[in-house]
């Protein structure tokens, strides 16, 4: 056997993440079992899939299968750290007396299959505008999830019908398997192959779930999103995920947060930030503006002898502090725009200007302030 076979078995490639392990594991399960599909040879690959899951589903025994084959996922002797070929009581397969436990029979860690076990999480990323995220906003979300079955509850088994405990296991969930290795024929425990671990087996599967106990539904949601969050930011919504198994209880739902940007506006945590454009007399003179904010338009005042560059901040204008309460500010830099275009008055009015400064515009030899502004003009 290569080190590949049992991934080819679930359709799924060796980079697979653990998710798309399961949801292969489910979809094959569902497909083969001996219950549903009654063609010939669907037994056969039914415990196929089985025994692939059980490896790759384990990430230590993935990590040994990939690395040995299906020799290392079984307990074989690849070497190395976990094997007797570099033995270390403390590492590889979890120690000498976990080795042991595992081929003889031991057993003392397995969880009890009937016991109730959480659903998965789920993400769902949902889009809020700039503003949303400034002020927050509730929102109702849509997805799919694994429910419990509305036919039998979650049973997996046919209305007036319930699962009976498995003749194979009797209720373990794991039956002892012999092996032969270097040392001798050696007893290892597996999940059973006819419950799949779960304890029990359904004679009679319901119609809808098909023995499952789980069905794919839409289920919608109302969120709650607080201001002044931020792209990257979650919130967990508690049983909102997957359903869970032998009567747990839902997995939970994260929902993740992406702010579109804005087209005016910049954002780095509580702070905003705006650029707004002045005239050089605004800057030279001094101007009241209206300055747009998230919260409405206010004014602010220019000082006379502005330089291009400067930040003024409006305190309170920005975003809401998520963490300690309170309000951010706004900073407004503002950006003197040179004219492009003069009229004769204009040009008039700026020698005149260049005169009372002592600049002597008159001399083409020396570059005065006019000269200076026109050689700007003209792209010199």
């Amino acid at each position: 056997m290569n080190n590949t076979e049992f991934y080819d078995r679930l359709g799924v490639s060796k980079d697979a993440s653990q998710d798309e392990i399961k949801k292969a594991y489910r979809k094959m399960s569902k497909k083969y079992h001996p219950d549903i599909n009654k063609e010939p040879g669907a037994e056969e690959k039914y415990k196929e899939v089985q025994e692939a899951y059980e490896t790759l589903g384990d990430e230590q025994k993935r990590a040994a299968y990939d690395q040995y084959g299906a020799a290392g996922a079984n307990g074989g002797f690849g070497g190395g750290a976990g094997g007797f070929g570099g033995f270390d009581g403390g590492a590889g397969f979890g120690g000498f007396e976990d080795i042991f436990s595992s081929f003889f029979g031991g057993g003392g860690g397995m969880r009890n299959p009937n016991a109730p076990r959480q659903g998965d999480d789920l993400q769902y990323r949902v889009n809020l505008s700039f503003e949303e995220a400034v002020f927050g906003v509730e929102k109702e979300v849509a997805y799919n999830r694994e429910s419990t079955c509305s036919t039998c509850s979650g049973t997996g088994a046919k209305p007036g019908t319930s699962p009976v405990t498995c003749s194979r296991c009797h209720g373990s969930g794991v039956i002892n398997v012999d092996t032969q290795t270097p040392l001798g024929m050696m007893r290892r425990q597996v999940t059973c192959d006819v419950c799949h671990g779960t304890g029990k087996e359904i004679k009679d599967p319901c119609h809808t779930c098909h023995g499952t106990g789980h069905e794919k539904k839409t289920h919608k949601v109302s969120v709650k999103i607080p201001a002044g969050v931020e792209t990257g930011q979650q919130i967990r919504l508690q049983g909102q995920g997957e359903a869970g198994f032998n009567g747990g209880p839902y997995g939970d739902l994260f929902v993740i947060i992406n702010v579109l940007p804005s087209k005016q506006f910049e954002r780095n945590g509580s702070t905003i930030y705006y650029n707004m454009n002045i005239s050089f007399v605004q800057a030279a003179l001094g101007d009241t503006v209206e300055v747009p904010t998230v919260h409405g338009d206010v004014e602010m005042t220019i000082p006379a002898g502005t330089q291009t560059g400067k930040t003024f901040r409006l305190k309170g204008k920005g975003a809401p502090k998520l963490r300690g309460g309170g309000q951010g500010d706004q900073h407004v830099t503002v950006n003197i725009v040179t004219p492009t275009k003069l009229n004769d008055a204009q040009v008039e009015a700026l020698k005149n200007f260049a005169a009372a400064g002592g600049d002597k515009v008159v001399n083409p030899k020396k570059k005065g302030f006019f000269n200076k502004m026109k050689d700007a003009f003209d792209g010199e």
